[in-house]
């Protein structure tokens, strides 16, 4: 029912779709024909909007000749139709508009008038629709503090030697790299960004302009290998040596975090892998702002010319602000979608960890972070110092458990409640490259290091060299740049990996951080020495093999003639046990040997499992023709429910047994110390399982970690059901200079 009350109890914010905790929202009369199992498919956010009075002022959302209409992405059900042709007629009769027909996503974008949202919903292809929300930035020193010196050498030309992800391609989603920065540069001088489009270019519909909201048109077609349009799309989206590429400055500062190389300055500004090629994929604007739909469309393009480049690593320092779960969030699954062809995908936490009133938040993990496929990365502060001892969780980092919410036809509503971050990395005033023209001078500062001076005016950066430019920024959209150029660096050491398989290895090997639980840190700090050795003693066919069929549930893991490495590291002068604690099924802690000595189903990237919930991907490519070799081009990506499969092996260590039920107070549970847990996995407790984890006939008897609804009331603690931001744009992500989150005041305590 729709109250003055409830609708002010929405405001602003809530215009833009974000959920009411414990408040359950119908159709409105407007809407009274939509049936509840179609209603039951509708973003929260979507529904809110659809009820609204008055048409609010949000990027999907427009009154056209006294009409509302909405800009959706439908996602389809799967094992529909590939082309979805009766979908795209359906829209089309329904007097709206088919902008594009997805192959990371079995999904379309298309423009309805408000009022058919429902009819469509209604129909047994659809399995949800969101609206097309707007994106936006999540915002050396770094290689002490990572681990990194311990795989590497630096020459006195500032290029490493060892392992700084040569020859493996990290695709970057966000405003550009200004690719004129030394930064960018390999050892010839010839910049690393090897190819560059933005596909804002082609806007909402391959499109621009006020073309974007044109009703009763269907452009939705396959783009064929060697078609006419495939190349028009291409020629309209290329920026490959622009002299304009990002205009904001978010992207290239997360690009050298990722593998910028330190040209010799003071500080150094070397990032994880600077001999890593670089793809640059524009999906935000010149304030940092993007759509869904641009995001979806670059994760399409990284799809689909993977294996043409080798890019294997996707950095996600964006965000939405979704409250839904990831099974229908587009995002999400787009996301999902990249992992199953083989493509890292790192993701930024979000800086939703604290309130505006200092207090702590939990359950304000981002859209696609909350993503049980992807690697979620939270932001570690590292104090300015090499040494570990005195590092922590940010405050701004955001808190798990994820909170989308799945609705099922009777409108019961389940958070997903998976255990988030997956790790933490050095994400606070970390040093890289600042944005300025690619052309004449190469001092002219674009958007961020102009309007906030204090970002590229920190210690030893008051001189700016042209075309060495630098500037300081922290989030966790740092953070997990971090993450992805350690990605770079471990299938360097070893091209076999698989994205499930990187994960594992970068949390067994994770240095807790002392006081921080799981939900706060994740496995802990990031450890790239442990990491590359215990990525060194496997076999380096892993991910072939997995593609092949040819690699069975608990077949040898290791290398020939390897073991696996002891579990510590000793990095500045300090050792460390490694967390020996990995997280499958999205609430499952495993631990154990047997993880790497022997093969886990759970590191086959096509399969997704969190909960009581298993989807198996297929990538479908298309076929040989001439000039096309088979294999290469992605042409969709479908998934479907498997009925029998083992997850994991007997002889793995269950270790959520031993954290017991979840208390905020009693720091139990998913709220345990991960340093604690660890602790006990070194001493020998968990359970060994005599008979693995297995799906069968589609039900998954384990439970794993579960957080109690019974904790918002009895403990004090507020699980957020969604983030209540202003236009959908999650906007503190970007420039954070300090935990205090104001530009040019330092924190005496960072």
């Amino acid at each position: 029912r729709w109250t003055r009350r409830s609708l002010l109890r929405l405001g602003t914010a809530a215009a833009l779709g974000l959920g009411l905790i414990g408040t359950t929202l119908i159709a409105p009369p407007a809407l009274a024909q939509t049936s509840p199992a179609a209603w039951s498919k509708l973003a929260r956010d979507l529904q809110t909007v659809l009820g609204a009075p008055t048409t609010p002022a949000i990027n999907w959302a427009k009154d056209i000749n006294g009409v509302r209409y909405v800009k959706v992405l439908v996602m389809a059900t799967p094992g529909s139709e590939s082309e979805l042709v009766a979908l795209r007629a359906a829209v089309m009769a329904g007097g709206g508009t088919v902008f594009y027909r997805y192959m990371s996503v079995h999904a379309l974008l298309v423009i309805l008038p408000a009022s058919k949202v429902g009819d469509i919903a209604a129909r047994s292809d659809v399995q949800a629709i969101s609206p097309n929300r707007a994106t936006a930035k999540t915002v050396s020193h770094l290689e002490y503090a990572s681990g990194v010196m311990g795989v590497r050498s630096v020459a006195s030309t500032g290029f490493s030697s060892g392992l700084n992800g040569s020859g493996v391609g990290i695709a970057v989603l966000d405003s550009g790299i200004a690719w004129a920065n030394k930064s960018f540069v390999d050892a010839a001088g010839k910049t690393r960004v090897k190819a560059a489009v933005d596909v804002q270019r082609a806007g909402d519909a391959i499109l621009g302009g006020g073309k974007s909201w044109k009703l009763g048109v269907d452009y939705a077609a396959s783009f064929a290998p060697g078609s006419a349009k495939l190349a028009s799309l291409e020629a309209l989206i290329k920026t490959t040596g622009s002299t304009t590429a990002d205009l904001y400055g978010h992207g290239s500062h997360v690009a050298s975090v990722a593998a910028g190389v330190g040209f010799g300055l003071v500080p150094d500004a070397t990032g994880m892998a600077p001999g890593a090629n670089l793809y640059d994929v524009q999906v935000l604007d010149s304030k940092g702002v993007g759509q869904m739909s641009d995001v979806l469309a670059g994760i399409d393009w990284v799809l689909y010319h993977a294996k043409e480049y080798n890019i294997r690593v996707i950095n996600l320092s964006l965000a939405a602000d979704s409250t839904e779960t990831w099974q229908t969030d587009p995002l999400a699954r787009a996301a999902r979608s990249a992992v199953a062809a083989g493509i890292t995908v790192v993701a930024a936490a979000g800086n939703f960890g604290v309130a505006p009133n200092g207090a702590e938040r939990y359950g304000t993990v981002s859209s696609p972070g909350h993503d049980p496929s992807v690697i979620t990365v939270g932001a570690a502060n590292t104090r300015g110092t090499a040494v570990r001892s005195d590092d922590s969780v940010n405050f701004f980092s955001s808190r798990g458990p994820t909170r989308g919410v799945s609705v099922d036809a009777t409108g019961n509503r389940s958070p997903d409640n998976l255990l988030k971050p997956d790790l933490v990395a050095p994400g606070n005033r970390i040093v890289g490259a600042m944005a300025t023209d690619n052309g004449g001078a190469g001092t002219v500062r674009r958007f961020l290091g102009a309007s906030y001076p204090a970002l590229a005016n920190g210690s030893g950066l008051a001189t700016q060299a042209a075309g060495k430019t630098l500037m300081t920024m922290s989030g966790t959209s740092v953070a997990a740049p971090v993450v992805a150029g350690a990605a770079a660096l471990l299938l360097q050491a070893n091209p076999g990996l698989t994205p499930p398989l990187i994960k594992a290895i970068l949390q067994y090997s994770a240095q807790p951080l002392p006081g921080a639980s799981l939900l706060q840190q994740g496995a802990g700090l990031l450890n790239v020495e442990g990491a590359v050795r215990l990525a060194k003693a496997l076999r380096t066919d892993v991910k072939t093999a997995v593609e092949a069929g040819s690699i069975a549930a608990g077949a040898n893991l290791l290398a020939a003639g390897q073991a696996l490495p002891a579990p510590l590291s000793t990095l500045n002068g300090q050792a460390f046990n490694w967390s020996r604690v990995a997280t499958v099924g999205g609430n499952q802690l495993v631990s154990g040997d047997a993880l790497f000595s022997k093969y886990q189903p759970v590191y086959d990237h096509r399969l997704t499992w969190a909960r009581n919930v298993a989807r198996r991907s297929s990538v479908v490519y298309w076929p040989a023709a001439t000039g096309v070799a088979a294999n290469t081009y992605v042409k969709a990506v479908a998934d479907v429910q498997p009925t029998n499969q083992a997850l994991v092996t007997p002889g793995v260590v269950a270790a959520s047994g031993l954290l017991g039920s979840s208390s905020w107070l009693g720091q139990t549970g998913a709220f345990t110390p991960t340093a604690t847990l660890s602790g006990w996995l070194a001493s020998g407790s968990g359970l060994i399982l005599s008979e693995g984890l297995i799906l069968s006939e589609g039900l998954i008897l384990s439970e794993g970690l579960i957080l109690s609804e019974g904790l918002i009331l009895s403990e004090g603690l507020i699980l957020s059901e969604g983030l209540i931001l202003s236009e959908g744009l999650i906007l503190s992500e970007g420039f954070i200079l300090s935990e205090s989150g104001q530009p040019g005041a330092p924190n005496p305590n960072d």
